[in-house]
C-alpha cells in the first residue's frame, strides 16, 4: 500500500516534473552517472576576489587525502578568518569537493570566511568508516594549520548536505570523544543520518516521487557498509545510532517535508535537546530532497538559505562577543 505524502511546494513541483526520473540505482548505474556528480568549481570562482589553494594531505595510510581551500582576497577579510569546512552530498556514492559548493560559497561573501572542502573516498569501493574518517582527518589538518591558513581556530564551522550532513554528524561527535578540535557550530542540510531507513518518511518516499527515493538511499547505505550487520555499525557512521548527543556544538538541520530524511532529522534535533544540546530545526513545507541546492532560486529554496544563513550569523556574532 502507497502511504499518503505531503504535497510538494508547487512552484518546486513543477520544477521537479521537467526533471527526468531519477534512475534505480545500481552498481551499472552508478558508474553511468557517477562522472555527471563531478562538479566543476571554476565558474563559480570566475571573476569572484577569491584564492583557491589545493593540499594533498597525508591520511594514516600513507595515501593522499585531497583539500581544496578557498579564501576571500578583498580588503575587509578579517585576519583570522572564521572557516566553513564543507562535505559534499551524493548518497556516500557520488560527487565531489565541489559538489554543492555554492551554498559555503554564500557564506564566505557574507562572513568572509575561508572555505575548506575535503574529497573523501566513496562507496562502494570505500566502506565503512573510511569517508568520516577522511572527513575528520581533513578537519584536524585544517585546525593544525590554521595560523597559517589564516583561521581562526575557535570559529571552524562544520557543514554539509545530504551524505555530507551525515559525515558532518558523524565528525561532531567524534570531535567531542577524541579531543577536538573545538567546534563553532554544524550546520546539517537535510542529512542522511540513519542506516536503517525505516521511518515513516522514508516510506512515504519508496519509489519517489522525488530526487532520492528510499530505494536510492539504500543503495547508498548498503554501498558504504559493505554487509556490515546492523549491531556493528558504528555510531560515527550512521550518527542517529550514537548513545549519546549531549557536548555536541550549536546545530542547525532543516529538510523538506516531502523527502525521505525528514523523520529523521527530527528525531536528531530531538535527541540533541533531551541531552540537554543547542539545536535549530526547520523543516519547509513541500521541499524535496536537496530542493535548495538544486532550485537556489525558487521562493522556498530563498527563504531556506537565507534563515540557514541568518542563524549562523546569530552563532558567530554571540560567539565573537563572548570572547
Amino acid at each position: 500500500m502507497t502511504l499518503a505524502r505531503p504535497p510538494f511546494d508547487p512552484e518546486l513541483g513543477a520544477l521537479l516534473a521537467e526533471l527526468p526520473s531519477a534512475p534505480q540505482l545500481n552498481s551499472e548505474v552508478l558508474d553511468q552517472i557517477r562522472p555527471y556528480s563531478w562538479s566543476p568549481v571554476e565558474p563559480l570562482l570566475a571573476g569572484k576576489a577569491i584564492d583557491r589553494r589545493d593540499f594533498d594531505i597525508d591520511r594514516h595510510d600513507g595515501t593522499s587525502l585531497p583539500i581544496s581551500v578557498l579564501s576571500p582576497t578583498g580588503p575587509h577579510r578579517p585576519h583570522p578568518a572564521p572557516c566553513v569546512y564543507w562535505m559534499h552530498g551524493g548518497g556516500m556514492v557520488m560527487g565531489d569537493r565541489f559538489s554543492q559548493i555554492d551554498i559555503p560559497l554564500e557564506w564566505l561573501d557574507l562572513f568572509n570566511a575561508t572555505v575548506v572542502s575535503v574529497e573523501y573516498r566513496l562507496a562502494p569501493e570505500f566502506t565503512g568508516t573510511d569517508p568520516v574518517h577522511d572527513c575528520y582527518r581533513g578537519l584536524l589538518w585544517v585546525a593544525e594549520h590554521a595560523t597559517e591558513l589564516g583561521i581562526d581556530p575557535n570559529r571552524i564551522i562544520i557543514a554539509g548536505i545530504s551524505a555530507g550532513g551525515g559525515l558532518t554528524a558523524g565528525v561532531a561527535q567524534m570531535a567531542r570523544d577524541l579531543g577536538g578540535p573545538s567546534l563553532a557550530a554544524q550546520v546539517l542540510v537535510c542529512p542522511m543520518l540513519d542506516h536503517r531507513n525505516d521511518s515513516t518518511s522514508s516510506l512515504q518516499y519508496a519509489g519517489g516521487p522525488g530526487t532520492w527515493t528510499r530505494e536510492q538511499n539504500e543503495f547508498g547505505w548498503q554501498s558504504l557498509l559493505g554487509g556490515l550487520e546492523d549491531d556493528a555499525v558504528p555510531g560515527y557512521v550512521s550518527p542517529a545510532l550514537a548513545a549519546d548527543l549531549s557536548g555536541l556544538p550549536p546545530t542547525y538541520v532543516d529538510a523538506g517535508t516531502a523527502e525521505v530524511f525528514r523523520d529523521e532529522a527530527v528525531a536528531y534535533a530531538t535527541r540533541i535537546w533531551a541531552a540537554g544540546g543547542d539545536a535549530e530545526l526547520h523543516l519547509w513545507a513541500g521541499g524535496f530532497h536537496g530542493f535548495d541546492a538544486l532550485y537556489p532560486k525558487a521562493r522556498l529554496s530563498a527563504q531556506a538559505r537565507l534563515t540557514r544563513t541568518e542563524w549562523l550569523s546569530r552563532v558567530l556574532a554571540e560567539q565573537q562577543a563572548a570572547r
